[in-house]
Parts: C-alpha cells; sequence; structure tokens
C-alpha cells in the first residue's frame, strides 16, 4: 500500500491522512462518554489498534480526559499487543484544562507519558480554551516548555476559535516553536468551521486541522436512515443527537450512496474521502472505531480517488451545513 503522508502543521511529524480517535476506548469511564459509548472489553481494543495498523494508519488520538488516562492506557497495552514500538507510531494527547492553571501543564506530564509508556507522546494539545485559570499564552509558555525539554515533540490546541488559534500561534512562534494544529468538529454535517473562519485562518497560518466526530456519530453511515430502529440501541445523548439530524441528512446521504457505489465503497468512506480531500492537505481525520471492520473500512478511505465532480457533488449537497 504506497499511501502520501502528511506533516502536522509546519513540524517534522509525518501522519497519515486518516488516524484513530480512541475517545470510546474509555467507555463508560469517561464522564464525556458515558453518554455516547458502551465499554469495550481490551481484546476488542486490541483487534481494533491491528486492524487500523494493518490499513496503513499510523497515528491515534487519545486525551488526558477520556476515562482520567484510561483511553491512553488500553491504547498502549493495544499497540503492544500489535507488537509496534516508539518509532512506528505517533500518539497524540491533550491536557485536561478543567478547573486547573497552565502549571499543571509539566506538574502532570509526567503521568500522561506513564499512561501512554511505552510510547511517546509526539503530539500534545490544550483539550478546549474554556474552563481554565490561566490564559492561552500562559499554557503556550507551558507548551512550549515540554518541547524545550524534550517531553512532547509538538504542541496542538483543540476547539479553538480563529482568534484563539491566532494567540496560541503567535506565542509559539515568540518561543520558536510551530503550532501543529487546530482539533475541531468538522464533517459534512457540521461545517462551521469554512464560515467562522477557522478553516480560513488555519490556512493562512499552516495549522493542520484534525477533523474529529468525521462521520457524526455513525450518521453519516447511512445504515440509521436505512434502519431508524438502530437509533433505539444508541447511548442516551448519542441517540438524541443524531435523531435531530436523522431527516436534515437524507440528501447528504443519498449522495454519498450514490457516488460510493461507483466505487464499490460505503457511504463512510466517501464522507471520509471529501473530508480529507476537499482542502488539500490541509485537513486529517480521526474517526472512532467501536467494530473491527469499522477501523479497516475507514483506512481503506484512504486509498479512494473521488473525482473534482464527486467532491464538487458533495460540497454542494452539504452546503446547509455550513
Amino acid at each position: 500500500m504506497s499511501m502520501t503522508l502528511r506533516r502536522l502543521g509546519n513540524t517534522q511529524i509525518e501522519v497519515t491522512p486518516i488516524g484513530l480517535g480512541t475517545w470510546q476506548f474509555a467507555g463508560k469511564k469517561s464522564v464525556v462518554g458515558a453518554g455516547y459509548w458502551s465499554t469495550p472489553a481490551q481484546q476488542e481494543i486490541n483487534a481494533i489498534v491491528k486492524a487500523a495498523l494493518d490499513g496503513g494508519i499510523n497515528w491515534f488520538d487519545t486525551a488526558e480526559l477520556y476515562g482520567s488516562g484510561q483511553s491512553e492506557r488500553r491504547l498502549a497495552h493495544a499497540l503492544i499487543e500489535a507488537g509496534r514500538s516508539k518509532e512506528d507510531v505517533v500518539i497524540a494527547t491533550k491536557w485536561r484544562p478543567i478547573g486547573r492553571t497552565a502549571r499543571s501543564i509539566g506538574r502532570t506530564i509526567d503521568e500522561r507519558l506513564q499512561s501512554v509508556a511505552p510510547f511517546g507522546i509526539d503530539l500534545y494539545q490544550i483539550h478546549f480554551p474554556v474552563l481554565t485559570f490561566s490564559s492561552i499564552e500562559a499554557q503556550m509558555d507551558a507548551m512550549a516548555d515540554l518541547v524545550d525539554v524534550g517531553k512532547v515533540r509538538a504542541v496542538g490546541v483543540s476547539n479553538f476559535d480563529a482568534e484563539q488559534m491566532q494567540r496560541a500561534y503567535d506565542h509559539l512562534s515568540s518561543r520558536g516553536i510551530p503550532l501543529a494544529s487546530n482539533q475541531v468538529e468538522y464533517n459534512l454535517l457540521d461545517r462551521r468551521i469554512e464560515s467562522n473562519g477557522v478553516l480560513d485562518r488555519a490556512k493562512a497560518l499552516g495549522v493542520t486541522i484534525i477533523a474529529y466526530s468525521p462521520l457524526e456519530m455513525g450518521l453519516l453511515t447511512g445504515k440509521f436512515h436505512k434502519n431508524t430502529a438502530l437509533l433505539d440501541r444508541a447511548p442516551l445523548l448519542r441517540r438524541r443527537r443524531l435523531r435531530k439530524q436523522l431527516r436534515a441528512s437524507g440528501p447528504v446521504i443519498e449522495t454519498l450512496e450514490r457516488i460510493a457505489e461507483r466505487h464499490g465503497a460505503t457511504p463512510a468512506q466517501i464522507a471520509l474521502c471529501w473530508l480529507i480531500n476537499a482542502h488539500g492537505d490541509l485537513v486529517v481525520a480521526i474517526p472512532g472505531a467501536t467494530k473491527v471492520r469499522h477501523a479497516a473500512e475507514n483506512a481503506k478511505a484512504m486509498d479512494i480517488a473521488c473525482t473534482e465532480d464527486e467532491i464538487a457533488a458533495i460540497e454542494a449537497i452539504s452546503k446547509p451545513f455550513r
């Protein structure tokens, strides 16, 4: 399999266009995930991670907030089981800002490193810009200190708006460090970053967009449109969220299905194909997976070559979601 790697911003870190998001690995152990995911067994996680690796994926995104490090630990275990070493993969994780000051970034980094051991932290991100007692500038200073001492390789942010991203970029630049990425929600049913300035600012600054929820929690697979009874089995918060968008997203699913048929692909693969190709190399995506086949299918989306006309058709039908 031949695959072009993409650099995270202006760093030397190279990743595949699609990674694996691991929020779901913490399941109900995660306060923010309890209403969205059941808790998978470690054996199942091992198989999911192996399928991602076998499909060519080279990077994984996790966070302290996902079960107080449970997702990090379970990911590391799965990578060990797959026989991978620190040099084989790229690990991105996030600092939890809630109720903390920037000082805790340095104080807690050894806990994060222990959770992902024996793997390192390639990309360390501020999970969100609110609910913390320190300025963005103070947080960037603390992150830059970690780069300077070699505890992390690069710095990213998550859920930052255009101006917050600019502030982070400017302050890191004053320390001689590039802002690698901004991880934000982005998919065909949520294209707000195209209209709120985040996408344009990232492009101007050379900051990679990491798209989370790229399949809108499974809605872009089309399975819930074909069988609405499946929604009744989904955890409460996820079920509520998907029901709201089910009817409005019908035309997008129909377009994805039509294009998917031409490529012998799935609607989800076409949705990912659009996401990682519509803006050149600017956007990479981190779909999650709760089943082995999901991880394998997501990886195969990197091999699909949608035509310019198909990209344009998808763009047009999903414009109401900008």
